[in-house]
C-alpha cells in the first residue's frame, strides 16, 4: 500500500500564527496556537481594561460576555441559554460533578480512554461525597457497535448518576458514537456529559446532534480562541442544579450568568475567542477540516512506516474529520505516565518537535496532529530521525 498523498497546503494559513519556524509543532490539540489577529484582538482588549479598570469590569462586561456566548454557542448549534463560558474543559466537568448532589453508593461511569485531570476531578467528588467510579475498559479496536454494548452492558440504572464518554478521545484520538451512547444511557435513565475538548473547530457534528445532558468542550484547540475559553452547554432540565465552583456577585442572576461571572478574572480571552471563529470562516471551515485530517493521516502513516509499523495496525480514529492519529510506539517504550514524558522531552529537545506521547494501557503511543501550519516534511523529517533516538535507547 502506497503512502496517501498529503493535502495542498492552504495558501498564506502559516503565515497567520507566530509559532516558532524552528521548530516542528505537531500537536496542535495540546493547548492550540492562537493566531495572530486573535493575539492583537485581545491585546486591544486588555489595554481597553488596564486604561480604565472600574469602567471595564462595571460597565456592561456581563453583556459583552453574553453577546461572545451567542456568537460561540451558534457556532457550536447549542442553545445559547443552555450554553455558559468556562475556563476549559476540566473546569466545566468539574462544574457538573460538583453540581449532581451525589450520595454514598451513587457511582459514576467513565472508560479507560478518559482525560487524566477528569479522571482526577471524578476521583476527588467521589472522595467527598462517598459516591464510587468505574471504569469500563474499551479495546482501541472496538467498533462503534461494540463500544455501544460494552457501555450499554456497564450501566447500572439506580445507582450509575452519570456516565461520562469522549467525543473524541485525547490519549487514543478516537472518535466515540456520542449520540448512540446517549441514546443507550437515556434508555436507562442515566445522565451524560460529553468530554468534548477537541470538537469545536474540528468536528462537524453539533452540540444538538449529541442530544447530552452537559457538552463541554475548549475553542482554544481546533476553534482559534485564546486558552482559557470553553463552553459547557447544559440540558434545560439541570440548569437550575448548575452551580459555580466560586460563588460571585452575579449568584442571584442564575444560569449561565453565575458560572460566568468570577469577578476580576480576565475576561479578554473569551471576548476575543469571535475572532478565532473568524479567520477559521476566512479559511473556510470545511476546507481547514479536510486540510488536516489528511495531513494527519499522512503523518501517520510516514513515520508508522519509519517505525515498522505495518498499515493495517495503524490505529483509525473512528472518522474522516478526526485531525489527531496514534503510531503505536516498540513494545516497552513509553509505557508509562512518566517514561511518556521523559520521551516526550527528548524528541522535542533532540528532535525540535513537538508531539504527544502517551502511555496506555502499557503500551506507548505517539500521538500527531495536523494544523494549517503544518507542511508534509515535518512529518517526513520526524520519519527519518525518530528511529535513530529509539535506537539510542
Amino acid at each position: 500500500m502506497t503512502v496517501p498523498q498529503p493535502p495542498e497546503p492552504i495558501p498564506g494559513a502559516r503565515l497567520l500564527f507566530s509559532l516558532d519556524p524552528a521548530v516542528s509543532h505537531l500537536n496542535h490539540g495540546a493547548f492550540g496556537a492562537v493566531p495572530i489577529a486573535v493575539q492583537r484582538a485581545q491585546q486591544r482588549l486588555r489595554d481597553e481594561m488596564e486604561a480604565n479598570p472600574l469602567r471595564f469590569f462595571t460597565q456592561g462586561l456581563v453583556d459583552r460576555i453574553a453577546h461572545t456566548r451567542r456568537h460561540l454557542a451558534a457556532f457550536l448549534g447549542a442553545d445559547p441559554d443552555g450554553t455558559t463560558l468556562v475556563g476549559n474543559v476540566t473546569a466545566g466537568a468539574a462544574v457538573v460533578l460538583q453540581s449532581l448532589a451525589l450520595r454514598p453508593g451513587d457511582e459514576i461511569v467513565t472508560t479507560d480512554h478518559g482525560y487524566g485531570a477528569v479522571a482526577l476531578s471524578v476521583a476527588r467528588e467521589c472522595a467527598r461525597t462517598g459516591a464510587v467510579s468505574r471504569t469500563l475498559p474499551v479495546p482501541l479496536t472496538a467498533t462503534d457497535e461494540e463500544v455501544v454494548e460494552i457501555v450499554r452492558d456497564g450501566l447500572r440504572p439506580g445507582r450509575t448518576k452519570l456516565l461520562v464518554i469522549d467525543q473524541l478521545t485525547s490519549p487514543t484520538a478516537r472518535l466515540f458514537p456520542a449520540a448512540a451512547l446517549v441514546a443507550v444511557a437515556r434508555e436507562q435513565g442515566v445522565p451524560v456529559l460529553v468530554d468534548a475538548a477537541h470538537a469545536p473547530g474540528m468536528l462537524p457534528a453539533t452540540v444538538a446532534s449529541a442530544g447530552a445532558d452537559f457538552w463541554v468542550g475548549n475553542l482554544h484547540k481546533w476553534a482559534y480562541a485564546p486558552r482559557g475559553t470553553a463552553v459547557l452547554v447544559v440540558a434545560p432540565q439541570w440548569r437550575e442544579r448548575i452551580q459555580p465552583l466560586v460563588v460571585s456577585w452575579e449568584q442571584d442572576s442564575g444560569f449561565p450568568i453565575r458560572v460566568e461571572w468570577q469577578a476580576t478574572l480576565d475576561y479578554t480571552g473569551w471576548l476575543a475567542a469571535p475572532v478565532g471563529l473568524f479567520t477559521l470562516r476566512s479559511l473556510g471551515v470545511d476546507r481547514v477540516r479536510a486540510h488536516n485530517a489528511a495531513l494527519a493521516a499522512y503523518g501517520q502513516r510516514v513515520v508508522g512506516d519509519a517505525l515498522g509499523v505495518a498499515p493495517e495496525r495503524l490505529p483509525e480514529p473512528g472518522g474522516p474529520a478526526v485531525a489527531m492519529r496514534l503510531v503505536p510506539l516498540p513494545p516497552g517504550v513509553a509505557s508509562t505516565l512518566d517514561a511518556a514524558r521523559e520521551f516526550r522531552s527528548r524528541i522535542a529537545d533532540r528532535l525540535s518537535a513537538e508531539v504527544s506521547i502517551a502511555g496506555w494501557n502499557g503500551r506507548g503511543y505517539l500521538r500527531l496532529c495536523g494544523q494549517v501550519y503544518n507542511t508534509p516534511d515535518e512529518y517526513d523529517r520526524l520519519a527519518v530521525r525518530l528511529p535513530t533516538l529509539l535506537a539510542q535507547g
